[in-house]
């Protein structure tokens, strides 16, 4: 009795094993966990700068990623910034989490670069300003907010063309991504008529992105009595404005003037959304440097809205990088170095 049961033991141990070491063959030879993952394509932007980084060729230039360089090609740290890194590292400061909504002072200091010192709304409390991971994150932290609790329709009109990485950052919340005429390739210019026709027939309430100054990648901005049409059309259809301001200062040298449009429309009477980046002006490239800002009714919505972006936040990186802040808010509050 014994020996039998224990051959039958045996036998169904053996086809156990046999079975276990035939599951785990089939595993390597079927499939990986990622074999169904394609090859996806290489940046538009950043894919030439891969380019480049492989090509030995001394003669060798990159057009891809707007930088300040040097005649060799290098990277140009400007000498505002190298001072300022000195004057943070004499002060022995420490290295502490920033709170979700980032540096204070960095914020005060975008939103006041952006509106002006003087303006109305930072003096009624109704900027809610934090702290991004350069302009992208700004802008990303702007679209989830948007696709959360933007009470029109989930789509967004982009002009044509756009930076190329407006589209992906609103279809990855969601929202629809429509476009209106801006650049005509007849003239090498503002499509103004074009834009001004689209954006009459844009449905009520929707949001509409603006480039501020420097539109990428075409360089060509509308005049100051332009932008002035725009907003009244744009305030007529009661549309919401999502500046992306990445070149401020950079585009003309004017800090006042490259701000024209925000100012503008704010002057208006519009509520808008901002995205900015020091990124370009100050050459802090890799230091991700940016703010986002929702202009809002009065105190309290804006302690709403504060609270309900900084939610948001804490998911996605719980709080931005100290370093470049630090460098912004020191170039912005020194007199010599602004």
């Amino acid at each position: 009795m014994f020996r039998s049961s224990h051959m039958q033991w045996m036998v169904v141990h053996q086809a156990s094993k046999k079975k276990s070491r035939d599951h785990s063959v089939k595993l390597k030879n079927e499939s990986s966990w990622w074999s169904g993952v394609e090859m996806g394509p290489p940046d538009a932007i950043l894919g030439v700068t891969e380019a480049f980084k492989r090509d030995t060729n001394p003669k060798k230039i990159n057009l891809g990623v707007g930088a300040y360089r040097d005649d060799n090609g290098k990277p140009f740290v400007l000498p505002s910034v190298r001072k300022a890194e000195e004057l943070i590292v004499s002060q022995k400061l420490d290295k502490e989490y920033l709170p979700i909504s980032g540096n204070a002072e960095f914020c005060n200091e975008a939103i006041k670069l952006a509106l002006g010192d003087n303006n109305p709304v930072l003096a009624d409390g109704l900027n809610v300003t934090v702290q991004g991971i350069s302009g992208t994150g700004a802008l990303r932290i702007g679209s989830a907010f948007l696709s959360k609790f933007f009470p029109g329709p989930k789509n967004v009109w982009l002009p044509s063309p756009t930076w190329g990485n407006h589209v992906p950052i609103f279809k990855h919340v969601n929202m629809d991504v429509q476009h209106y005429r801006y650049y005509d390739p007849k003239t090498y210019g503002f499509d103004f008529a074009g834009a001004l026709e689209d954006i009459s027939k844009i449905p009520e309430g929707s949001l509409i992105m603006l480039h501020a100054c420097a539109h990428n990648p075409t360089g060509v901005d509308p005049k100051p009595e332009q932008w002035d049409e725009m907003s009244k059309v744009i305030k007529d259809k009661k549309l919401l404005p999502f500046f992306d301001m990445a070149y401020q200062g950079f585009a003309s040298g004017d800090i006042a003037k490259d701000a024209y449009a925000v100012r503008k429309f704010l002057e208006d009477g519009h509520r808008i959304c901002l995205s900015q980046s020091f990124s370009k002006n100050m050459g802090l490239y890799g230091e991700r440097a940016g703010a986002f800002s929702i202009i809002c009714q009065d105190k309290d919505e804006a302690a709403r809205v504060m609270s309900q972006v900084k939610i948001l936040i804490r998911p996605l990186y719980s709080n931005p990088p100290l370093h470049g802040s630090r460098i912004v808010a020191t170039i912005l509050t020194n007199p010599e170095l602004r």
